[in-house]
């Protein structure tokens, strides 16, 4: 049985129980290649002691193969070497290259292992191994092995930059730091070294400090993609979309790996949306599900795969929820439309995140509603609807793609308030419960974080200090919404401000997602930043503001509107980072709703 895969990082929103992407994300990655032609040209000379052996002629054969860019024939012979001797550390070390070069990476991975223990000496394959582990998302694993490359070549730039990498994804900057200052101050030259220092500074936030970097690794080599492609980010961030676009389609224009090229496409889309060319946006937002984007969800459903323009009226359709589980809530506002099309003879079967069953069973009438499940299967993340069986129905679609259709344009953002419908009873209980726990005056719930850190999440949300001019407003009483563990923020708002933020007791609110629901429906305003409970308050029709990051693509190149939810009302920074002004006008507007 596979294993249940953890979320992707690759949300729309990027959230592990959250809400819209931030698909645009820095490059840095590990460099090197699986058997470039000077580690080839190493490992004939290595295999030349080998002359007298029966098998050397295979090798060389599955070493030529391999530098004609021919993995498959490299394999074979490989393969025939080992079943000569498998005992042969070369043959295993080949046949690690041939798979990962095929995008086998659980075989590669197993054949690499198998070399290093036969030929523990070639700290390459350690190399190649860590590299392979990294892209694999196995970071620690990554770290050790590149720890043991560069204790072999300490100074080789290669083993640094990919070392610094492993520490960065872990946020482990000063040290990543430590690591890249001395292989540039050796080898000033090298342009990736620089990139990557780049991406460490883009992680923490520091984009104009980044920017200093990669414009230094253009310098030194102007036809690099990847810092081309995050300068573009940097930019992005400081509020340049057109420069963003500009540096990604450059970065595009060149040779690329074929992961990197998809994970540029996705950013671009999101790019294009920010710029208000939505249309385009969502037909290249489909990159996220090309079988070479790293972080692919491959979806084990029957039947034939919908497109834009096919008729579904009168047929049996499913539809699959994806990414992470406010990406769902956002993306199924398209939901209704959909049920429009289909018309009284056809039949929606919805696939959704297991806590979020009910709630969408309840608002969507006439609507099946299963869960899905995700998996790990050999590396891969393959999303299936257990409940449907061998059922295929005549359409199936991942959820966002229909946005092709549904949402081309800024027009077609419907006016609906609320798609989903709260538990009138457990609506009526929380307010009861507001009631007898004498909180007068208008009710805002707050949300604050996202309790996902993948990769630079964190940098999206201001620091908690920052809300004291919002919770020093009086005439409210605010209501804790946030999810995962936040005593720490609490007794500090009670204990520097001598603001009480009340916390609803017997509800786990990140499980219990319909209750959720009815708890974000006795509020009279929802207020805070887009995780999974904003969206699930904002989609049941709740009064909310938004606070977000400047140019976030959600907002589909709008200033102060969020179309999704056209009861939403959008503070953003200036700048990125700059929370202090933003939270200020937060605060009076809160003000004025308190006093009116």
């Amino acid at each position: 049985m596979p294993a249940k895969a953890a979320p992707s990082a690759v949300s729309a929103i990027a959230l592990q129980a959250g809400s819209a992407p931030s698909p645009a994300r820095v490059v840095g990655g590990t460099i090197g290649e699986a058997g470039s032609k000077e580690a080839l040209n190493q490992l004939s000379a290595a295999m030349s002691e080998l002359k007298a052996l029966a098998i050397q002629p295979m090798l060389q054969r599955a070493v030529d193969a391999l530098k004609a860019n021919d993995h498959r024939t490299g394999a074979e012979w490989a393969i025939k070497a080992l079943e000569r001797d498998e005992r042969s550390g070369f043959g295993w070390y080949l046949l690690g290259i041939a798979r990962e070069r095929a995008g086998d990476f659980a075989s590669s991975v197993t054949a690499y292992e198998s070399a290093l223990k036969l030929l523990p000496d070639h700290a390459e394959i350690a190399n190649d191994l860590g590299r392979l582990a990294y892209r694999m998302g196995m970071r620690t694993q990554a770290e050790k092995l590149f720890r043991h490359f560069l204790a072999r070549h300490p100074e080789n730039h290669e083993g640094a930059n990919n070392l610094a990498c492993a520490l960065r994804d872990q946020e482990r900057y000063e040290e990543a730091v430590e690591v890249l200052k001395p292989a540039i101050i050796k080898s000033p030259e090298v342009a990736m070294l620089w990139n990557t220092m780049g991406t460490v500074m883009a992680e923490q936030g520091d984009f104009p400090t980044s920017e200093v970097f990669f414009r230094e690794a253009l310098r030194l080599d102007g036809d690099q993609a990847r810092p081309r492609y995050n300068l573009g980010n940097a930019r992005l961030m400081q509020g340049d979309a057109e420069e963003a676009l500009a540096c990604c389609e450059a970065a595009l224009a060149g040779p690329l790996p074929e992961d990197d090229r998809q994970m540029m496409r996705l950013a671009r889309s999101t790019i294009l949306i920010a710029l208000g060319r939505i249309g385009e946006g969502w037909d290249e937002y489909e990159a996220r599900l090309h079988p070479q984007f790293a972080d692919v969800t491959h979806f084990a459903v029957k039947g034939e795969r919908w497109e834009p323009g096919a008729d579904v009226a009168g047929k049996s359709m499913l539809v699959v929820g994806e990414q992470g589980l406010g990406d769902e809530i956002l993306f199924g506002t398209i939901l209704p439309d959909l049920l429009e099309r289909l018309g009284p003879d056809g039949r929606l079967t919805l696939a959704v995140e297991p806590r979020l069953v009910s709630l969408f069973a309840r608002s969507l009438p006439g609507v099946r509603v299963l869960a899905h499940a995700t998996y790990n299967v050999e590396g891969r993340t393959v999303r299936a609807v257990p409940e449907l069986g061998d059922a295929a129905p005549d359409l199936w679609a991942p959820m966002a793609s229909l946005l092709r259709e549904h949402r081309r344009e800024l027009g077609a953002f419907t006016p609906r308030t609320g798609y989903l419908a709260a538990d009138p009873e457990r609506v009526a209980h929380w307010k009861g419960v507001l009631d007898a726990a004498g909180l007068a005056g208008p009710r805002v719930g707050l949300l604050w974080k996202s309790a996902s850190r993948a990769g630079a999440r964190h940098r999206h949300f201001s620091p908690f200090a920052q809300w004291a001019s919002v919770l020093a407003q009086k005439g409210v009483t605010f209501v804790n919404l946030q999810y995962g563990d936040c005593a720490e923020e609490l007794a500090w708002a009670r204990s520097e401000l001598g603001a009480e933020i009340w916390s609803p007791p017997g509800i786990d609110l990140k499980q219990d997602l319909d209750d959720v629901a009815a708890l974000s429906a006795a509020m009279d305003l929802v207020l805070g930043f887009s995780n999974a409970t904003f969206n699930i308050a904002a989609a049941c029709g709740v009064p909310a503001w938004l606070i977000t990051t400047p140019g976030a693509w959600p907002r589909l190149g709008t200033a102060d509107r969020y179309p999704w939810y056209p009861q939403t009302r959008v503070f953003a920074p200036e700048a990125y980072g700059a929370w202090d002004g933003v939270m200020g006008e937060v605060a009076a507007a809160l003000g004025a709703f308190g006093a009116s």
